[in-house]
């Protein structure tokens, strides 16, 4: 029987002139058979600490006065081992040339970041449903190309691989509300924030239970927190 796994997906700071210097993508994937389990156990820990099980967890709502309900979010991710994780620092965009690649503008870029992103997820041999969190109105045409560019990347044209690539809520995962948990304090780090003691104490969780600094490419085959730091002088130079 073919392993079916569910990839949560969410980016921090991918527009082109935002005036943020470092851009995250990121994914959370578990088996599909465990999604649901999961998704009860991240609404406990929330009812846990006080809050309804449907409060939104973002990155964003870090505060010190929150601080407990995210280390135990952060812990459960690491205890858990169904849950993976991985993302794609770009540490500066202003270092972007795309009109050095001909036919190139940020948006084929973005899609080629995404893609080096996703692929040391995908195995030939399981299935995958992606999920992308809807971030503005041009988000359907984004996901039926991100689609065809994952499937034509990975010769797979019937899509018996990747089975879909659909939009959702985020409001409404628990875990597209981990991924941006997990990017959010990878983006933070990477951007040399410092001012919020309870996303700090976050991140030091993370680095301390990952084992890593949370800046540079880790091993390609760590399966926990997988890292993956682009330089545009590497690939561009």
């Amino acid at each position: 029987m073919t392993d079916t796994f569910n990839v949560y997906c969410d980016e921090s700071c991918h527009l082109e002139n935002d005036r943020q210097k470092a851009m995250v993508l990121g994914a959370v994937w578990c088996p599909l058979g465990k999604t649901r389990e999961i998704a009860v156990r991240l609404r406990e820990i929330k009812q846990k600490h006080g809050l309804s099980p449907h409060f939104e967890v973002k990155w964003t709502k870090v505060s010190p006065a929150k601080k407990e309900l995210y280390l135990d979010l952060i812990d459960y991710f690491f205890d858990d081992d169904d849950l993976h994780f991985r993302a794609l620092i770009v540490p500066d965009k202003s270092r972007l040339r795309h009109d050095a690649f001909p036919g190139q503008d940020h948006d084929e870029w973005y899609y080629k970041m995404y893609f080096d992103m996703l692929k040391v997820i995908f195995r030939p041999d399981a299935r995958y449903r992606i999920y992308l969190d809807i971030k503005d109105t041009r988000g359907a045409q984004k996901a039926a190309k991100l689609h065809e560019v994952l499937c034509n990347n990975m010769y797979d044209f019937s899509r018996e691989v990747i089975e879909r690539l659909q939009l959702v809520h985020s409001h409404e995962i628990e875990q597209m509300q981990l991924a941006d948990l997990l990017i959010g304090a990878i983006a933070y780090l990477n951007r040399e924030l410092a001012g919020n003691v309870g996303k700090m104490a976050l991140i030091d969780r993370m680095q301390r239970r990952s084992g890593y600094s949370l800046t540079r490419t880790t091993l390609l085959r760590e399966e926990k927190v997988n890292l993956f730091r682009w330089h545009a002088a590497e690939v561009q130079g």
